[in-house]
């Protein structure tokens, strides 16, 4: 059991970052796009899931890099939903 360890703590990183690669809001991933990250932490499990934790997972500044460009935040906000009514 204790040389499998090592291979499933890989593997549990690997889907753990899958998982936040895929509910990650698209505006706010680091350097590359989702699905980049996506083939990268499935190609190379150990080292794409590494830089997916240091590089391009979002964080609070890149969030409010966005919100700064004034994306509406409810439906109520967005003119263009308000105007489709």
């Amino acid at each position: 059991m204790g040389r499998y360890l090592p291979v499933i703590m890989i593997v549990l990183l690997a889907i753990y970052c899958i998982v936040e690669v895929a509910q990650a809001e698209p505006y706010a991933v680091r350097r590359m796009p989702r699905w980049l990250w996506a083939t990268a932490i499935i190609c190379l499990p150990l080292a794409g899931s590494v830089c997916w934790l240091v590089f391009g997972r979002p964080n609070a500044e890149s969030r409010r890099e966005n919100e700064r460009v004034g994306r509406p935040r409810t439906p109520d906000d967005d003119p263009d939903f308000l105007r489709g009514l």
